[in-house]
């Protein structure tokens, strides 16, 4: 599977944005899927998860209550509901897909929380 991560940008402090990545091939629903991040100097940290029928999903802590991981396996893609934005969530975020061991990544998007 091939992802593409867009819907990135600048907000400010308190404000949305929502991330999307769409996927390629037949088999996304087959997939696990991932968000994870990297914040500038820091190690790539879990987001939000989400199975592959979108039953069950998991979130970190410090995004808990603020970020919604949802999927749309008709239209292959998985969102990130990001709200009341911080500025310590300012990073590059990474969509990645999971499957019988193996996992794949896209490329990055970038999203700036000014305060």
């Amino acid at each position: 599977v091939q992802l593409q991560a867009s819907g990135g940008g600048l907000v400010q402090a308190g404000g949305s944005l929502r991330l999307s990545c769409a996927a390629s091939g037949r088999t996304f629903s087959s997939y696990g899927m991932g968000w994870f991040r990297q914040a500038p100097g820091k190690e790539r940290e879990f987001v939000a998860a989400i199975s592959w029928s979108g039953g069950s999903t998991n979130y970190a802590d410090s995004v808990k209550g603020r970020f919604t991981i949802s999927r749309d396996n008709a239209k292959n893609t998985v969102y990130l509901q990001m709200n009341s934005l911080k500025p310590e969530d300012t990073a590059v975020y990474y969509c990645a897909g999971f499957l019988d061991g193996e996992d794949y990544w896209g490329k990055g998007t970038l999203v700036t929380v000014s305060s």
